[in-house]
């Protein structure tokens, strides 16, 4: 017994010294703590309060590296409402979903239609196409129209009825006749403040409308955009991958213009990048180069092609011509050219990758612009952006259910976030001897 004791107290003796165990270290992240406080409420806002409480998550998740974004993004609970941005925020990186967002029970036409095919692509039975077919937004909506047209007469599988809907007298009152004729789906509308309307209720169909308002998509429905701001927001990202810490951005003056600068600037910020100057397009800013305080690592540039000639040479002679140079894609407006834009070699840009690369189902861009109008110069896009509409009809819902989907199309990769909101990877391209030249995955 006294041997048995004696055991005893030196194990317990030998316990005394035993460090004690360091606390385990938190589930997540502080500011993805912080985000997630913000997204329990972010339901029951409207309006602006709304808009501000995305910004301030979407700002508080920027702040992560990528390991800690995905590694909490992970570790959320289904249904919790912070998920959805935070897999936003990884698509944007182009990182992977660790799962599904959680959308319910949604089909994106008549539950029963036919069965998905192997790739996903299940189109609706019949869907009414709405835009504004007369009117001063007749020529855009004719570009969007025959791209789309030119994507559903490629399919050689079931496809839907289509009907078109003049959008110029109401696009609300279009949608209420579309619902009353039977269809299951619908496309469109194309203005901004259409999409607002048709989403200030719960529409009678499920639709891809085609813009981006202050309202987000209705649950069922989804919006496909080339915003200005998801391509600053492209090229703030960019920017970041290449690693660059401080950026001088030179812009126009143009609404457009200054939408992409402001989208960019504040995602650079996010990210921890410091804008070293945002200057203003002028002929001349030799005075504002020279006196800029922080010398920068990169340069962007939100200018028209003409602008961009007169601004880069400026850039070399303030000995900052060999540093990365993005731009926005209107450096293209105003070129074709090689001898004058040879100015611009070196620049990188996004595109949609039609205008410099073949994509299956459309005929080359010169091919297409050859036989129909709507398909020549700045109309292009709005033929790609109307194709790759097609395109979303048929595969909305496989995106919408399969973590990591995405589809290849005429304006880049597209994927859909847990919001409804079509997310865009565009293709880029770099001037060489004046002309834009494809970069390959990655080479930016």
């Amino acid at each position: 017994m006294r041997s048995f004791l004696l055991v005893l107290l030196l194990a317990l003796a030998g316990c005394a010294n035993v460090a004690p165990k360091a606390p385990p270290p938190p589930p997540y992240a502080e500011a993805t703590v912080q985000a997630q406080a913000l997204a329990a409420n972010h339901a029951g806002l409207a309006g602006p309060a709304r808009r501000a409480n995305s910004e301030a998550i979407e700002h508080l998740l920027a702040g992560l590296d990528d390991a800690t974004l995905a590694r909490d993004a992970a570790r959320l609970p289904a249904g919790d409402p912070l998920y959805n941005f935070a897999g936003r925020a990884l698509l944007r990186r182009g990182l992977p979903l660790p799962h599904a967002f959680d959308r319910g029970d949604i089909h994106f036409g008549a539950a029963n239609r036919p069965a998905a095919e192997a790739d996903g692509y299940r189109p609706p039975l019949q869907v009414a196409v709405l835009l504004p077919l007369s009117g001063p937004q007749a020529p855009a909506a004719a570009a969007v129209r025959d791209g789309y047209l030119a994507g559903y007469y490629a399919e050689s599988r079931r496809r839907p009825l289509l009907r078109f809907y003049d959008t110029a007298g109401g696009a609300q009152a279009a949608l209420a006749r579309a619902a009353a004729d039977g269809n299951d789906f619908a496309v469109g509308p194309l203005a901004r403040d259409a999409v607002d309307a048709v989403f200030a209720d719960d529409p009678p169909l499920p639709l891809l409308a085609l813009n981006r308002g202050d309202r987000a998509p209705a649950p069922g429905s989804a919006a496909f955009s080339l915003s200005p701001e998801d391509e600053g927001i492209s090229l703030a990202q960019a920017l970041v991958e290449r690693g660059s810490r401080h950026v001088l951005l030179i812009a126009g003056g143009e609404d457009a213009q200054r939408r992409t600068a402001a989208a960019a600037q504040a995602q650079l910020e996010r990210r921890g990048v410091q804008v070293v100057a945002r200057l203003d397009y002028a002929p001349q800013l030799d005075a504002a180069l020279a006196g800029l305080g922080t010398r920068p690592d990169a340069v962007l540039l939100v200018l028209k092609g003409a602008q961009a000639r007169t601004v880069v040479p400026q850039l070399a002679l303030a000995n900052l011509g060999q540093l990365p140079r993005y731009a926005s894609s209107q450096i293209t407006l105003g070129t074709g050219k090689p001898g004058e834009d040879m100015a611009l070699d070196g620049t990188i840009f996004p595109t949609e990758p039609w205008l410099v690369e073949p994509v299956a189902g459309l005929p080359s861009q010169s091919a297409a612009a050859a036989r129909v109008a709507t398909a020549q110069g700045p109309a292009a896009r709005l033929f790609a952006f109307g194709f790759d509409a097609w395109k979303l009809t048929g595969y909305l819902e496989h995106l919408a259910l399969q973590p990591n989907a995405g589809i290849r199309g005429a304006t880049g990769r597209l994927s859909l976030d847990g919001f409804g909101n079509v997310l865009r990877r565009p293709a880029w391209s770099r001037f060489s001897a004046g002309v834009a030249v494809p970069l390959a995955d990655g080479a930016r």
